[in-house]
């Protein structure tokens, strides 16, 4: 049967951050040179390729998106300029909204409006609910938890972590859907799920096929070069989750009005945490303005949002706290309100919604492709080789 070829994908992408993706006349170029393709993930070719045929159920089906890290390669040796890195990039985002059952994604990564509108109507929410529920302002002296009772907070860290564990859990079952259920030719038995596990964790923790992106060259410092961002992205996703740990389990621990020794962890955790953070996304935010990368090359506005406000989040964190050490009370207690204001939108609209959310799918992809795979496997086996040892 012939495949009709419907244009409207294509058009979709360009409101997602792809560039001339027109011009490419599928030569292959960027398949060969990319040092993460394989004869079974042949990107970015094959999903250029379906988004000029407008093959939408494929690409929901596909983990190759994931599979790309951008190093720039494809890009830069693209004999028509058709910039198939950001293709990819503009997939993910795509793809980000397919699994997004509340439409939101979708409507931040097109509509500038809709992402700046969503997080100032929460900063100001935020904002609204800090002056009518803080406690009483103390001017003598920094007492942050009279003025902002730590067990009001961690209660709202709990409904907002409840959140985000209910609207990540239901996207990334939609990604389950697509690519397991509809993409799976065979069925999947549920102890595969539990023995690839490890990939997930794995890439989870350390994102280690970034580094290979390197792999292919042989001048060192290019080598490094191509390292950079992972390190970097490594950097910052220890900050994040670290801070994020502390935040959600141990506030009073973090929040105190006591003064501890520069030995305490509670202390060197934290500072850590903010290091990494205001060096990750200010790395971030200062290539995009040199565009030195090709990954710089275009910059979709998702792309200076989530730096800019973990930026932003990290700045007023420090300050809040050499304020409190410093003791004035009244900048204590306002940029803390204003910390607050950045890091609830940043928390519960980028992680679920926005760029933040590639962390965890591109993880989520190898372990589904894994899980495919194995699954694939082992319907070839005779059926007395298909149950495992032990059971």
């Amino acid at each position: 049967m012939a495949t009709r070829v419907d244009p409207s994908l294509m058009y979709d992408l360009k409101e997602y951050g792809a560039v001339d993706i027109e011009k490419c006349f599928n030569c292959g170029n960027c398949t060969a040179i990319c040092p993460l393709t394989s004869t079974e993930h042949p990107f970015p070719r094959d999903m250029i390729r379906m988004v000029q045929l407008g093959l939408e159920d494929d690409l929901k089906e596909s983990v190759d998106p994931w599979l790309c890290y951008y190093c720039g390669d494809c890009s830069l040796t693209c004999p028509k300029q058709a910039e198939p890195g950001e293709t990819m990039m503009a997939v993910r985002r795509w793809l980000t909204a397919q699994y997004d059952w509340t439409g939101l994604a979708g409507k931040f990564y097109t509509s500038k409006l809709w992402e700046f509108g969503a997080m100032i109507i929460t900063a100001i929410f935020i904002v609204i609910l800090a002056a009518i529920l803080h406690g009483p302002i103390v001017t003598t002296s920094v007492e942050l938890n009279t003025f902002a009772p730590v067990e009001l907070i961690h209660t709202a860290d709990w409904i907002m972590a409840a959140g985000l564990v209910f609207f990540i859990g239901t996207n990334i079952l939609r990604m389950h859907h697509f690519v397991i259920k509809k993409g799976t030719p065979v069925k999947v038995p549920l102890y595969v799920y539990i023995t690839e596990a490890w990939h997930f964790i794995i890439n989870l923790l350390t994102q280690k096929k970034w580094a290979e992106c390197a792999e292919d060259e042989e001048d060192e410092k290019e080598k490094n070069n191509k390292r950079l961002p992972w390190i970097n992205h490594l950097l910052m996703a220890s900050g994040y989750g670290l801070m994020l740990v502390m935040v959600i389990f141990f506030l009073p621990w973090l929040q105190t009005d006591n003064i501890y020794p520069i030995t305490n962890p509670q202390r060197w955790l934290g500072y850590y945490a903010t290091a990494v953070l205001l060096y990750g996304a200010g790395s971030v935010i200062i290539g995009r303005i040199k565009q030195g990368r090709p990954l710089h090359k275009f910059s979709h506005a998702s792309d200076w949002i989530f730096p800019v406000l973990l930026f932003f989040v990290s700045l007023t964190g420090i300050l809040q706290h050499t304020f409190r050490y410093l003791g004035l009370p009244l900048a204590t207690y306002y940029t803390y309100v204003v910390h607050l204001a950045a890091a609830f939108p940043m928390l519960v609209l980028e992680v679920p919604f926005g760029k933040w959310a590639h962390l965890y799918y591109r993880p989520l992809a190898i372990y589904f492709q894994q899980v495919r795979m194995k699954a694939v496997e082992i319907s070839k086996r005779p059926k007395e080789e298909m149950v495992p040892a032990g059971q």
